[in-house]
């Protein structure tokens, strides 16, 4: 199984395709969105693990409060260093910039983990 691939690869341009099973020093930086399109961005070494934990409402409280369930963009990372910082940039952003960013990669906010739970 593998997350559609609508996200961007900024962090390693001319990756090959993501699979659900994560390589050894692969970081991702993600964002997560809800139906109303509260939107959650974080960092993470295992893409899967950490989308289950948010579809099971098993995280943070914001991310369970307000029911961010759905993965609308992701970045690969081969660096921990550059993944934490590139988050850090993106939860600078304003809101309409993150939308921005999720609509150049996923237009359809589809939610890209599908078919890998």
């Amino acid at each position: 199984m593998s997350f559609s691939r609508a996200a961007s690869t900024r962090g390693n341009p001319g990756s090959s395709p993501l699979y659900c099973d994560m390589r050894e020093r692969t970081y991702f930086v993600y964002i997560m969105a809800s139906p109303s399109r509260p939107l959650y961005a974080g960092v993470t070494n295992n893409l899967e693990r950490r989308v289950a934990e948010h579809k099971k409402g098993a995280t943070g409280s914001f991310t369970t409060r307000y029911r961010v369930r759905h993965l609308v963009y992701f970045e690969e990372f081969g660096d921990v260093t550059n993944a934490i910082a590139r988050e850090k940039r993106i939860k600078k952003l304003l809101r309409a910039e993150k939308i921005a960013l999720i609509e150049l990669a996923n237009p359809g906010w589809k939610d890209l983990s599908q078919g890998c739970e």
